[in-house]
């Protein structure tokens, strides 16, 4: 629970370095927690973080796209604050760290699995966002 508390501010903290329109400010704080609960539904049984990252990147990438139907804003204002609380910054320490103390081959992995959740994050929400705007085609041709 301390865990979507603090995803909770961890997004909305950037989300008043953007100015973000106060109004939204709750609605940008739970994005961060949706995403960090699905990130933490898939890690804790599996264990995989880039797994776990793409899920809590894909988590907030539905929340951002529906919120922002809903309060007619851009999708952006919720997504990329949302992801701030799966940003792998602890590995990139990690990995600077292990190079200082000359373990190569630790930062080698610890690097790769660093870049590879930085690009689960990117793929978990263009991947959304390509969905919604794929199915919201579909719609409007349907309609005509």
């Amino acid at each position: 629970m301390i865990e979507l508390v603090l995803a909770f501010f961890g997004s909305l903290l950037p989300a008043a370095l953007f100015n973000v329109n106060k109004k939204h400010f709750i609605w940008v704080g739970l994005s961060g927690s949706v995403g960090w609960f699905a990130y933490s539904g898939v890690l804790n049984p599996s264990e995989q973080v880039i797994l776990s990252t793409f899920a809590g990147a894909a988590a907030v990438g539905i929340y951002s796209e529906i919120m922002a139907r809903a309060l007619k804003v851009p999708a952006t204002v919720f997504s990329i604050s949302g992801i701030f609380p799966l940003v792998p910054g602890i590995g990139a320490y990690n990995t600077v760290q292990l190079i200082v103390e000359n373990k190569l081959s630790e930062a080698a992995g610890k690097g790769i699995e660093t870049l590879a959740s930085a690009g689960a994050i990117a793929l978990g929400i263009m991947l959304i966002s390509a969905m919604f705007r794929v199915v919201g085609k579909a719609r409007v041709q349907k309609a005509e």
